[in-house]
């Protein structure tokens, strides 16, 4: 199954997380399928881009959200 999670990015006390979609069986540090957006808390305001189309296209292809990244789409609406 496919999932659409964050992966960190970023040095020590700097983290900066893309947001891809990758076999849910493997770790978030393994290879993804794709990547379809990014979030910079560490920000003021926190920075956030999302490829909507791509999400509404994996979302179809029966792909899950985790709880993490459903909460910053809520934040995107």
């Amino acid at each position: 199954m496919l999932k659409i999670r964050l992966r960190r990015q970023g040095s020590a006390h700097s983290p900066f997380y893309r947001i891809v979609v990758s076999d849910s069986l493997r770790t978030p540090r393994a290879a993804t399928v794709e990547q379809i957006g990014f979030y910079n808390p560490t920000r003021k305001p926190s920075q956030m881009e999302i490829n909507k189309e791509r999400v509404e296209y994996w979302l179809g292809q029966g792909a899950q959200l985790s709880p993490t990244v459903r909460s910053i789409l809520k934040k995107a609406k």
